[in-house]
């Protein structure tokens, strides 16, 4: 087994780490900038280890730094977490260099499937249905024109190696095309290092289900059923749920099957996620792959009562999967909202302060994933994810009702949050009949917005 994991990100994904490694007798070992220097997760870890000044260029971003601390500290592996250098397979590589295990996929695993286009192509020989678009990168704007025409529009522009909904833009007119291509490669280029662009052609009042499958090197492969995150404002996740309400159960099986087929195909190990979109006629087409852990973990460990990422840990440390597809039983249903320092009322504009108070939810069926305290101050420099509330009920109902009782009890002072937004989305007509779409949120901003 691993002996000590060095945890290279921040926030509540890396407290979410650490404890799962204390349950597991691994020690831990917390890197940090400087502004992070009185984070929790640097209180809890074993140990710490200060990697440079606040921006994630010369800290969290820096590989160097991350590489070293790790053996200085005698750390035998490295969680990436989520973000930062989860999907980096030059760092995976780093990594296996220095005989340092990397928690997730192998690096030729990630190098392929990170790249929209390949892993759209090895899904589409592993039997899946993709969306129609690209089959190489547009060489230019002209490649782009011909391409979108062929599709129709409305199409849609992506990063080839994209991820976390960046460079991605709606196009539903050439004019639309030719404004956005530049601004797309250069997003492109600024967040992945790489402005290659892609197109795809966009289906509308779609919803977006994901599968969650984790795989060990013993040629095993399971899923853990489906997610669905179809509420997103500008491609981000604003809430998730498991399952996805409303599927009939031959097409939850489909999509779970060709989630497990496309991962077997892949020689997948470790925990990854499989996203697909489905039209309203039932119709799903495979999207793309995130090689890693998702922020939306906890509603698949909610409702089958399994640990995503020690699971992690076992499979990395070579172990065998701890289960079987046969005894994973998944029940009730759960509901997770993102609270992020924000004003809501201006736009979501980041808002950075001291945390003057913070007071939980608790009670039954909830859980709260988040690093914060009374008198943390929240950095600019990083994501503005705050807290994760989870709430689990036997129906989606119940799992509604207990969110709601779990913002209202929900206590964060000192700064704006999401919370007053998320308790107005929850008593949505549409949100409680479960009519929702990739589009429905900016649509009920739009219709909402002097309320929000």
């Amino acid at each position: 087994m691993i002996s000590k994991v060095l945890i290279a990100n921040r926030g509540e994904i890396a407290v979410r780490i650490v404890r799962a490694c204390r349950e597991l007798g691994v020690r831990t070992v917390a890197v940090y900038s400087e502004a992070d220097r009185d984070s929790l997760h640097v209180r809890l870890a074993d140990e710490s280890v200060c990697i440079g000044p606040p921006p994630n260029s010369r800290s969290y971003l820096h590989i160097p730094n991350i590489v070293s601390a790790a053996l200085i500290t005698g750390a035998d592996a490295i969680h990436p977490g989520i973000g930062f250098h989860a999907e980096n397979h030059f760092f995976a590589e780093i990594c296996a260099g220095y005989q340092v295990t990397f928690i997730g996929p192998r690096p030729e695993t990630i190098e392929r499937l990170g790249d929209k286009i390949k892993a759209r192509r090895a899904m589409q020989e592993a039997g899946l249905t993709v969306l129609p678009g690209s089959t190489e990168p547009a060489r230019n704007l002209e490649d782009a024109r011909d391409l979108a025409k062929a599709l129709g529009y409305p199409v849609v522009l992506k990063a080839v190696a994209g991820g976390g909904g960046k460079g991605i833009r709606m196009i539903r007119t050439e004019q639309d095309l030719v404004a956005a291509y530049p601004v797309a490669q250069a997003e492109a280029e600024n967040a992945f290092g790489n402005p290659s662009i892609y197109l795809e052609k966009c289906i509308e009042d779609a919803r977006h289900v994901e599968v969650q499958i984790v795989g060990d090197s013993h040629g095993s492969v399971v899923h853990v059923g489906e997610r669905d995150c179809s509420l997103q404002r500008r491609q981000q996740k604003i809430l998730e749920e498991a399952p996805a309400a409303g599927l009939s159960p031959k097409l939850r099986a489909r999509i779970c099957q060709a989630a497990v087929r496309g991962a077997q195909a892949a020689g997948y190990v470790n925990a990854g996620t499989w996203e697909f979109l489905v039209d309203r006629q039932g119709q799903c087409y495979f999207m793309e792959v995130n090689t890693r852990l998702q922020v939306e973990h906890p509603v698949t460990e909610m409702i089958s009562g399994l640990d995503l990422v020690k699971t992690q840990l076992i499979v990395a440390a070579g172990e065998p999967l701890p289960w079987t597809q046969e005894q994973i039983r998944l029940r009730g249903h759960a509901i997770e909202c993102r609270i992020n320092a924000e004003d809501t009322t201006r736009n979501f504009a980041p808002d950075a302060r001291e945390v003057t108070c913070y007071i939980p939810p608790g009670g039954p069926g909830v859980r709260v994933d988040s690093h914060l305290y009374t008198g943390y101050r929240t950095p600019p420099y990083y994501d503005s994810l705050l807290a994760k509330i989870i709430t689990w009920g036997a129906s989606r109902a119940e799992a509604i009702v207990r969110m709601k009782r779990a913002l209202q009890e929900c206590m964060i002072e000192g700064v704006s949050t999401s919370v007053p937004f998320h308790l107005r989305l929850l008593d949505d007509p549409a949100f409680v009949q479960n009519e929702l779409t990739t589009t429905w949120i900016e649509q009920w901003l739009s219709r909402n917005r002097a309320a929000v």
